[in-house]
């Protein structure tokens, strides 16, 4: 069986940097919406996909999966 751990991962791109979250709400403990120029709610709406990053001309965010270590 196949024990690989995989856990969401959210990156933002703002202002040249990159940060990376576990969650949509998350990024709001850090940036405010005015930031990022689009509200929680908003982004939610949007349904953000590892094929389907959002963009505007403030950030970029994108969700993707990191894949750790199997427990043992």
């Amino acid at each position: 069986m196949d024990n690989k751990q995989e856990r969401t991962v959210v990156h933002v791109e703002y202002d040249g940097q990159h940060y990376y979250f576990g969650s949509l709400s998350a990024i709001y403990t850090k940036f405010n919406p005015k930031e990022l120029g689009i509200a929680l709610g908003t982004l939610r709406n949007y349904g953000l996909k590892e094929e389907k990053p959002y963009q505007n001309s403030k950030c970029s965010i994108r969700k993707g999966v990191l894949i750790t270590m199997p427990k043992k």
